[in-house]
């Protein structure tokens, strides 16, 4: 009766599912509101959950329960006088499913991405206002320190690789093409990269670089005028790299 058992278990699937359980790669995405002018740029938080989808990742996400810096009219460009929530505008693009960044542990995940947007340089932290002499938000800079300290990948696109290279002096990261006159902006923000210590490195809008010592992965996205499926192209290596990594 017992080998008759024996015999009758699936070893097979249950391999597999202990196999692919083992594969999944629990990531992070850290947003900071919902629009680019003073949130999270919606097509970069997208490509990343699209691309984190593809490479079979399971996601959670976090945002910080703290007030805008300010609200922008994105029809008009202008800030307006309403004051919003980053946790509660970042709800919008999460679909609702999103957590206080206070919860987020690293014990339970193995990587966290930061998409880019004017939130990620005014309510991450206040490069926007600050530039290199900004400071970074409390949880933010826990949660960066914590990855980091792991030995943990940590993703970033667009503006937000400044929060690395404001919280690990010495890293490497891209923001795009450093000496490029068609994107002053790029330049400036890699100048002030290496200012800081760091090095940047010029990536095209679909590469990514990887800092292999602190584990950072990095890719322009929107910091550079490109085609969307250009910049969709560059997050997906990000985004690739990271679970590489993880």
């Amino acid at each position: 009766m017992l080998a008759f058992l024996i015999r009758s278990v699936p070893l097979q699937p249950l391999h597999r599912s202990f196999s692919s359980a083992r594969m999944e790669k629990r990531v992070a995405v850290v947003l900071a509101g919902c629009g680019v002018y003073d949130g999270s740029e919606i097509h970069e938080a997208s490509a990343v959950l699209v691309h984190l989808s593809r490479g079979g990742a399971k996601v959670n996400m976090f945002a910080p329960n703290i007030d805008q810096m300010h609200v922008v009219n994105h029809l008009k460009g202008e800030p307006s006088d309403e004051k919003r929530n980053v946790l509660v505008e970042s709800a919008r693009l999460a679909r609702g499913n999103i957590q206080d960044l206070s919860k987020l542990s690293v014990t339970e995940h193995d990587a966290v991405i930061f998409p880019g947007g004017f939130g990620a340089a005014k309510n991450l932290c206040t490069w926007a206002v600050q530039g290199k002499d900004c400071s970074v938000n409390a949880q933010v800079k826990a949660a960066l320190q914590a990855f980091h300290g792991e030995g943990k990948p940590i993703g970033l696109c667009c503006i937000s690789p400044v929060l690395a290279a404001k919280v690990f002096p010495g890293c490497e990261v891209t923001v795009g093409m450093e000496k490029d006159e068609k994107y002053p902006d790029t330049t400036d923000t890699a100048a002030a990269i290496n200012q800081l210590g760091c090095k940047h490195v010029s990536k095209s809008v679909s590469e990514s670089h990887v800092d292999q010592k602190n584990k950072l992965v990095t890719t322009s996205a929107f910091m550079c005028n490109a085609p969307i499926h250009e910049i969709f192209d560059g997050i997906g290596a990000m985004v690739r790299d990271v679970l590489k990594l993880a």
